[in-house]
């Protein structure tokens, strides 16, 4: 230290050691990096003030000119101007010439202008944020020495203080754009003495020799005259720094050609000055990483080791820099009080969280309370409104414009007013303007005005009605969005519980919002505001809730499904339904038609909750450890969580370059691990959806992962097709553990509920294998293959591919899947202890035990999903309702429910107390059906092969006998059923007196198609053995037609005797059943022939091939008369108006097309916007009478105004893939069965 500096130090040491306070000053001196914390500790252990204050003293005496400088600026900011005066003769000489020697990146030089000019120091923790500081300067840069404004703006504590005080801490801008240093004034709120008397310790400042006056100057205009005479002559080029700028009239009294920076909260503030005007807004985030940067400088720990707190502090005040240094500061002196601070900033408690040194605001509610008692007094109610806004909701003008009754420009102007004081935020996206609030503010609001809110929410509902009642919602207006997102939220808020009953349990208003938004924000909202909707109706909530998470997957599709019809398949006694009811009929007065479910009360639903998240199959879904979260993955490569109960999104994450296979919670819910087909593995954080880690050491696609069940120590483990399983600790970038053994790809891993045990299961069949999980060496193995012998083939010939497993609770059992069975193995002997065999030509493709009980849940690859009793080995459920592959299914960790994803982009949650008392009994899909009179008879075969007899208006069922049934028909009358079975053979019962009698001479083959003559007396029957035979049951003659070379697809009866068949041998003949002769071969396709109909008048007839054709044939020709080209698939139906006039084609990708039959011209194409009619094929067509209307079926049902080609409803069934439709002859009266064998009569509603 220069003699001069020591000298002076020791001269003035007295007076420092009895008036200074240590504790801020050291704050300023460490963070110039001229005090270390070793040394503030040392000062801190003294037991005085006056101790400590010489202690500092002695310390500095011993150091550089920087510690003195240091010293000297640390007391001019803490406001200890005499004795900073005391000591300013004994600062050390810097030049701008030596000033390149540094000390913490700010030159001598640079010290000296900042220490001079007042500029405060770098906070004690300080974390750079260059773009800001960046764009201040190059704002500084413009002014290029001619007089003009550099404004910086924001909320309060963004920072904007600290950022313009370090934009000047720049060498070459002090030297080459302000050489006549800088001059710092912090402004703060002023009353016009108060502004005088800044303005007389300007003037004082900066006339150090008092040569322009010896008197400071006695009002304002005479202030602003002498800065303007010493800016211009004593210090010109100098920049004049106005910290926290209020007001527009106090800038006027420094309008005098100076260069200017300032900082506000009101950017404008400079509309009443003239000149060049630069502005540079400062967001109120910091963001995660600087925040926890921070954090970790203040209570000195590296990033990564900051407790969880740290992350929930950062998030709860959204970066906020004021708040992360109040609390950085604070838990500085009490470094055990992460979850103390935390606690208070949820409860809102501002004044718990009181200052540190650099800030001029007791708390943080003061901070935020001045900027508000600012506003005019007619526009601070107009700010206590905004109380009742939600965080994170941008607010369209209209809303505030209904909710304060005025014109839209008023409206903004008093917005704006908000936004240029940075109360508020305004997004500006094109044409429209919305408004948010940050979340401190909503904080600050709703504490403040906390015994208001219940009647400002009121105030939002009134005027909502009031308004809307002349100008009903519609989604084409600016303010409908938030309307439909938060007007229950307000009604509940308002405690109008009567409204909000009204509201929730109207379908106008479930249609309106899940068109506009989707159901599972309805979903969320009755589970949110259950304890009201509870009051008025229990039931009716139910009903409303259920109604939405049973049809949520076709709520979110496009077109939009039509909601009354979707109502109008509830429960005859839910309110959803009588709702429906009541609009069908008025619409349908109107035209519109409507489908009945006649025979839905047989109808159980056995999902609780149907989501369709993803946009391509679902390979996996996963509880959360809590059970309140699903995590989900598929073929869309995303990865996908949602609330359990509710479907609610709650995060989106683009996760991997290929389809992810796999998905898992850790133990603690804080991490989700993914696989994929691209090799990786990845760790994301289960709340914000950021990747906390990849590993990419597997060589193949990667399969499985599981987390071990104990959250203490969590280790992941992957499975992949390149035959290893690998063990990671997340606190690790590499693979743990390798463990080698498998020969083929590892198709499934599942750690034992202690962890000690790892098992996997392979596609090289033979071994299931048990790992230590402490020394990654493989325990035991289990040969599964020797539980399929086969005679005919060599063991080592069979391919036995173990798919999954899963432990029991205790850990004692394991239950293995492989082809159709499932396996239970004691886990210490490695003994069988039972084998399942589910009896199905399908493979399980995944399985699960119960968490509490003796059931086991499996998946198998046709659609279908099961209960089994592990204990008794007996099925417990079937559960119907996906309508492809079923990939994965998993217990929620209480066991009451259980889950299950799939091909078809849906996951379904089932509920298992319900499942397990439902009846299994399920309908095949060849059905037949007569309509006599008022009358609907439906024979159908079930799943416990029982063939019954069901009056579709009635409900009643006839069980008649039980046989191998491969398809089965009534007679015209009703006396006779007749069926085929799988082994050829023929059987009629006379349903009088229950007589059968069995045909003498079997098919070869399985039969395929039956139907009895006209007058009852002749049983036609076709088989997969290419013939057709003709039984006249009473005379037992047979006659058989046999000329196909392949199996025939079906046959049609004609009049005078003849029959029409057609094969897969591409041909059409027609032939005389009494005689057996050909009378015609058609040679129509070189493909599959899939359907033939017969015009009504008896000339003509259609054909349709998987070639992409169909072509109209005249009886009387070999050739065709039209053939049809267009269709892209295979066209799989046809069908003749009943005039004959017209024909209708549909294929495999969808598409009907109407044709003229005269000229075989395409008349039209059926279609919704362009897509596909039924997501898949048309399997079947008919006309109405009058050829007005078309009905096809497919995934579903559809109806079709003819002449337009549009849609005129859609009846969605439980199932898909229907195969066929019966219509009744007045086109009134509907019969199909779909995959899940559910029974549908629908009736035309009138």
């Amino acid at each position: 230290m220069d003699a001069k500096a020591r000298n002076c130090l020791l001269q003035h040491r007295e007076a420092l050691e009895r008036d200074i306070k240590t504790a801020y000053i050291m704050d300023h001196m460490i963070s110039d990096g001229v005090l270390t914390l070793l040394e503030e500790e040392k000062v801190k252990i003294e037991p005085t003030q006056q101790q400590r204050a010489a202690m500092l003293i002695k310390m500095i005496l011993q150091k550089d000119n920087y510690s003195y400088i240091s010293f000297y600026n640390a007391l001019l900011h803490e406001g200890y101007r005499d004795l900073a005066d005391r000591l300013r003769g004994g600062l050390p000489d810097v030049s701008s010439s030596n000033g390149k020697d540094s000390v913490g990146g700010i030159t001598s030089y640079v010290r000296t202008v900042l220490c001079e000019g007042g500029v405060p120091q770098r906070p004690v923790v300080f974390v750079t944020r260059k773009k800001l500081v960046n764009a201040i300067q190059q704002k500084l840069s413009k002014l290029n020495g001619e007089p003009g404004w550099v404004t910086i703006y924001g909320m309060a504590g963004c920072g904007k203080s600290v950022l313009a005080a370090e934009a000047i801490r720049d060498h070459s801008l002090l030297e080459g754009c302000f050489p006549g240093g800088v001059h710092w004034v912090s402004v703060g709120k002023q009353d016009k003495s108060g502004l005088l008397m800044k303005l007389q310790n300007l003037c004082t400042r900066l006339d150090q020799d008092g040569n322009f006056s010896q008197r400071p100057p006695l009002n304002i205009e005479e202030a602003k005259d002498r800065l303007r005479i010493l800016m211009l002559r004593k210090h010109p080029r100098s920049l004049l720094i106005l910290d926290d700028v209020w007001d527009p009239w106090v800038l006027k009294a420094f309008d005098n050609q100076c260069q200017i920076l300032l900082t506000t909260r009101d950017k404008s503030v400079t509309d009443s000055v003239m000149g060049p005007k630069y502005v540079v807004p400062v967001e109120s985030s910091l963001g995660k990483e600087k925040g926890l940067e921070i954090l970790s400088l203040f209570v000195n720990m590296k990033k990564a080791d900051l407790p969880e707190q740290a992350h929930s502090i950062i998030k709860e005040c959204k970066g906020s820099p004021l708040v992360v240094s109040l609390i950085g500061a604070l838990l500085r002196d009490f470094p055990n009080r992460w979850e103390y601070y935390l606690r208070q900033l949820q409860n809102k408690q501002f004044k718990r969280i009181r200052k540190s040194s650099f800030y001029d605001y007791e708390a943080l509610d003061e901070a935020m309370s001045i900027s508000v008692e600012m506003l005019r007094e007619d526009t601070k109610n107009y700010y206590t409104d905004l109380s009742i806004l939600q965080k994170d909701v941008k607010v369209p003008t209209k809303v505030l414009c209904i909710l304060w009754d005025l014109e839209t420009e008023e409206a903004e102007d008093i917005l704006q007013e908000f936004v240029n004081k940075s109360l508020l935020f305004c997004d500006r996206n094109g044409k429209s303007f919305r408004y948010y609030l940050h979340d401190l503010q909503v904080d600050f609001l709703t504490e403040k005005n906390c015994s208001q809110l219940q009647d400002l929410h009121k105030k939002m509902i009134t005027q909502f009605q009031r308004y809307h009642q002349l100008h009903p919602l519609s989604p084409d207006q600016e303010d409908c969005m938030y309307w439909y997102n938060f007007l229950a939220y307000h009604m509940a808020s308002a405690n109008m519980h009567k409204e909000l009953c009204a509201l929730m349990f109207s379908l106008d208003w479930i249609k309106a919002k899940t068109e506009l938004v989707g159901p599972a924000h309805l979903i969320h909202e009755f589970v949110e505001y259950r304890h009201i909707l509870d009051e008025k109706d229990c039931t009716v909530c139910e009903n409303f809730q259920e109604f939405l998470s049973l049809n949520g997957h076709l709520l979110g599709r496009q077109p939009f499904p039509n909601i009354v019809q979707l109502g109008l398949c509830e429960p005859e006694t839910s309110e959803v339904y009588q709702q429906a009811k009541l609009q069908a009929k008025q619409e349908v007065d109107n035209g519109t038609l409507y489908l009945e479910w006649i025979n839905k009360k047989n109808m159980k639903n056995l999902s609780r909750l149907v989501v369709r998240p993803h946009t391509d199959a679902v390979y996996h879904a996963c509880f959360s450890e809590d059970g309140q979260r699903i995590a989900s993955c598929g073929a869309d490569k995303t990865l996908q969580v949602f609330k359990a109960e509710t479907g609610e999104k709650l995060l989106e994450i683009k996760a991997h370059e290929d389809e992810v296979l796999c998905c898992a919670f850790s133990a603690d819910d804080r991490f989700i691990a993914t696989c994929s087909v691209d090799k990786q593995v990845k760790i994301w954080d289960s709340v914000t959806g950021e990747l906390v880690r990849t590993y990419d050491e597997h060589s193949e696609q990667v399969n499985c992962c599981h987390f071990t069940n104990n959250g203490h120590h969590l280790l992941l483990a992957t499975g992949s097709s390149d035959c290893f399983l690998k063990l990671w600790d997340l606190n690790q970038k590499e693979c743990r553990n390798t463990m080698f053994g498998h020969t083929n790809s590892v198709n499934h891993c599942r750690f034992s509920p202690d962890d000690t045990l790892l098992a996997s299961c392979s596609a090289d069949g033979s071994l299931k294998k048990l790992w230590d999980v402490r020394s990654a060496n493989e325990r035991k193995s289990i040969n599964v293959k020797q539980h399929f012998p086969d005679s005919e083939d060599p063991q080592e010939d069979i391919e036995v591919i173990v798919k999954c497993c899963s432990w029991s609770a205790d850990g004692a059992r394991i239950m293995v899947a492989a082809k159709n069975k499932i396996f239970l193995f004691d886990i210490d002997s490695s003994g069988l202890l039972a084998e399942i065999p589910t009896g199905h030509h399908s493979t399980i493709q995944y399985c699960d035990f119960s968490p509490h009980n003796h059931l086991a849940v499996v998946t198998l690859s046709q659609y279908c999903v099961e209960l089994w009793n592990t204990d008794s080995c007996l099925k417990v459920a079937d559960c119907r309702g996906h309508l492809s592959w079923v990939h994965s299914v998993m217990f929620s960790p209480d066991g009451s429910s259980f889950l299950t994803s799939s091909d078809d982009q849906t996951i379904r949650v089932w509920e298992t107390k319900k499942v397990c008392k439902n009846s299994a009994v399920v309908l095949k899909q060849e059905v037949d059906v007569v309509f006599q009179e008022n009358e609907v008879m439906v024979l159908a075969v079930d799943n416990i092969k029982r063939l019954q007899l069901i009056n579709g208006k009635t409900g009643q069922i006839d069980y008649l006998t039980e046989a191998q049934v491969s398809c089965c028909c009534l007679s015209p009358q009703l006396q006779y059923v007749a069926f085929g079975d799988e082994d050829g053979a023929i059987e009629i019962l006379e349903l009088l007196n229950g007589r059968i009698f069995q045909s003498r001479i079997r098919h070869k083959k399985a039969v395929r198609h039956i139907q009895f003559t006209a007058d009852g007396k002749t049983l036609i029957s076709s088989s997969d053995d290419s013939t057709i035979q003709v039984w006249n049951w009473r005379s037992e003659e047979y006659v058989f037609l046999q000329a196909h070379q392949e199996t025939v697809k079906d046959f049609r009866l004609l009049k005078n005797s003849r029959l029409l068949s057609w094969s897969f041998d591409g041909t059409v003949k027609v032939w005389n059943i009494i005689t057996g002769r050909i009378e015609k071969d058609f040679v129509c396709h070189q493909d599959t022939v899939l359907s033939c109909d017969i015009s009504p008048d008896a000339t003509k007839f259609s054909s349709t091939s998987a070639d992409k054709t169909a072509k109209i044939w005249n009886f009387d020709l070999l050739f065709p008369l039209h053939e049809l080209s267009g269709h892209t698939g295979c066209v799989r139906c046809s069908v003749f108006s009943v005039d004959s006039t017209l024909l209708a084609t549909g294929d495999d990708n969808g598409e009907i097309r109407i044709w003229n039959v005269s000229n075989g011209e395409l008349l039209g194409l059926c279609s919704v916007e362009g897509a596909a009619t039924h997501g898949g094929w048309v399997t079947d067509l008919c006309f109405s009478p009058d050829s007005k209307m078309l009905v096809s079926s497919g995934a579903y049902l559809k109806w079709w105004n003819v002449v337009t080609g549009e849609s005129s409803q859609t009846f969605y069934t439980n199932g898909t893939n229907l195969k066929k439709i019966h219509v009744s002859p007045d086109f009134k009266t509907f019969v199909t069965v779909d995959n899940l064998g559910i029974l549908y009569i629908l009736q035309i509603l009138e």
